[in-house]
């Protein structure tokens, strides 16, 4: 495994030092609600991504339930970046530690 899995407080703390966080689940559960600051990760947002972010920047992956954000870390650390974590747990875990999020008013 070439990224590690981390708590959602782990990984809000990280945000807080700088790391990206990036969500990944689709379109419209992203628009209802997120973690706070995270950028949504598709195929069509991955080119914008890949600007704004550095290979060597902590990435954070958060889905719904820390699955699917496995195979994302795995990708992304295929392309070259080099501080891939996954959340335990994904958005669902996130709103257990009631942790910030941005919701759709």
């Amino acid at each position: 495994m070439s990224f590690k899995e981390i708590t959602p407080q782990q990984a809000w703390e990280m945000v807080q030092q700088g790391a990206v966080l990036a969500d990944v689940r689709d379109a419209q559960r992203y628009t209802y609600s997120h973690p706070k600051g995270a950028f949504h990760l598709t195929n069509q947002s991955f080119l914008q991504f890949e600007e704004l972010v550095d290979f060597d920047t902590p990435i954070i992956i958060s889905c719904y339930h820390g699955i699917s954000s496995r195979n994302v870390a795995t990708f992304l650390t295929e392309q070259g970046y080099e501080n891939i974590y996954s959340i335990i747990g994904g958005f669902d875990g996130w709103i257990r530690a009631k942790l910030p999020i941005e919701t759709r008013a």
